[in-house]
């Protein structure tokens, strides 16, 4: 099965905190507390900050001497350049601690000199946190070889994590028509329905604007998008909040190939329920897999291993029919687009705003049109997000014309979106062939005064009345007409 790669420019995303941060800063100072005991969230989340952030962090932790106060002092005066994203009061717990103020509120317990100096209790052991140091359980406990089943390959575990993930997106780009031949569990289309990615219409699953905003993402923004609305409903489904967040951030330290244990994992038997649905619930996203549900062992795959990493979740290539790893889109003035792709996900999401003519073993030709564009808007896909994806995935010809994309191409699709907002259809009756104008005037300030009259035109003597004023305008004019209208 080929690679996918959706994700817009790799740069998108550099400067911006990541996404799990926001969520951790609304949680309670106990949460905070019981997660960054553990050494594998700390040395998570660490992973997940700024290099910025995270050589000034190092430098605090692994000093060996004291800081003079008026260092600090300029150091805090610095903090919201470094740190903005991260509340003082949290500072306290994920840094060491990890940050400015946590060397000032421990000023007490550290101890002050003469000189104005503090010194950290703290660092060292947080410096061994995030040295992969401490309890073997938090990084996860290796499995002993088994006889009985041969080892895992890191190919067998990449093309299972690929299958799932691409079983997962083909849902949405299809939109549950069914067109893909496997179809991801319950579990999964209820998760996609929460987070909006998809919404249910006549019956059937349909993709949204948030869903198409999705297939334009990273494979690593995708997933973790999935992930934090599953830390959401973690406390509806009656899952340790912690418990979760240690699950995934143990995973994300593991080494990839190796099998894991789930035995000692589980010190109570909340943490125990939470451990068996997520390792359920895991699979389905294709971040570890077992040789059967009811196994103790596992294996994490590359989405799972690379979740707090900068490495990609998804191998690079799957063999000779790997999709393209630069863009892959040629746009003419005549709206005619070229895709050189092979990859079937790649064709279906083209399929959702282009009106596709001829399939080539390498090659998609089409061209975008009124409908078909209309289509996509009817999805609820924008006229800006399809020029941002054929931007993204843009030919590497194409990124050497200035602009981009023909602006006559996509001045018209603002104007096909312009014109579906312009115009809207309302159920209603038409009344027209009065026999005077008296009769026309006398029907149409009775329909007005039932604030009914959707248009009218005077010259012509018609009007357009709402459905629900049908009735009544209905019976007027038989008491007017004698019964005979």
């Amino acid at each position: 099965m080929p690679s996918l790669h959706l994700s817009a420019p790799a740069a998108e995303q550099a400067n911006s905190p990541h996404s799990l941060l926001p969520f951790l800063q609304s949680q309670s100072q106990q949460v905070l507390k019981r997660l960054y005991a553990r050494p594998s969230s700390c040395l998570s989340i660490f992973r997940l900050l700024a290099p910025l952030q995270q050589q000034v962090i190092m430098n605090l932790l692994w000093l060996e001497s004291t800081i003079s106060s008026s260092t600090m002092t300029a150091w805090v005066k610095l903090r919201r350049r470094f740190v903005a994203f991260i509340p003082s009061s949290h500072l306290g717990h994920v840094s060491g601690q990890l940050g400015f103020e946590c060397y000032i509120q421990n000023q007490h317990a550290s101890g002050t000199d003469r000189g104005g100096k503090t010194r950290s209790i703290t660092g060292r052991l947080w410096a061994h946190r995030l040295s992969n140091s401490g309890t073997t359980g938090s990084f996860g406990v290796p499995a002993p070889k088994d006889a009985n089943y041969p080892p895992m390959s890191i190919d067998g575990l990449d093309g299972y994590a690929l299958e799932r993930w691409e079983t997962i997106l083909h849902y949405m780009v299809s939109s549950g028509t069914g067109q893909n031949s496997m179809r991801p569990s319950k579990d999964v289309l209820f998760l996609l329905q929460q987070s909006g990615l998809m919404a249910s219409s006549q019956g059937s699953l349909q993709i949204t604007s948030a869903g198409f905003q999705f297939l334009l993402h990273s494979p690593h923004a995708q997933l973790w998008d999935l992930l934090l609305q599953y830390l959401r409903l973690a406390e509806e489904r009656n899952m340790d909040l912690v418990e979760v967040l240690s699950f995934l951030f143990m995973l994300s330290t593991m080494e990839l190939g190796r099998e894991y244990s789930t035995e000692g994992m589980n010190s109570t038997p909340q943490a125990a329920a939470t451990h068996k649905a997520m390792l359920n619930d895991l699979r389905d996203y294709g971040l570890l897999w077992q040789r059967k549900p009811s196994s103790r062992r596992f294996y994490p795959t590359r989405l799972a291993t690379t979740l707090t990493s900068s490495s990609p979740p998804l191998p690079t290539s799957t063999g000779p029919s790997s999709g393209p790893k630069e863009g892959f889109i040629v746009l003419e003035t005549n709206y005619r687009i070229y895709a050189y792709t092979d990859n079937p996900l790649q064709t279906a999401v083209l399929n959702l705003f282009v009106a596709l003519k001829y399939r080539f073993p390498n090659l998609v030709v089409g061209s975008i049109t009124r409908d078909s564009v209309k289509k996509a808007l009817s999805n609820g896909i924008s006229a800006e997000q399809i020029i941002s994806y054929l931007i993204a995935h843009a030919h590497p010809q194409m990124r050497k014309n200035n602009p981009l994309l023909p602006v006559t191409v996509q001045d018209q699709i603002r104007l096909w979106e312009l014109e579906k907002n312009r115009l809207k259809s309302q159920e209603g009756y038409l009344y027209t062939a009065f026999t005077s104008p008296a009769d026309y005037e006398l029907v149409l300030n009775y329909a007005k005064q039932l604030d009914v009259v959707l248009w009218e035109n005077a010259t012509k003597r018609c009007f357009f009345g709402s459905l629900d004023g049908h009735a009544n305008i209905k019976n007027f004019i038989e008491r007017r007409t004698g019964g005979n209208a």
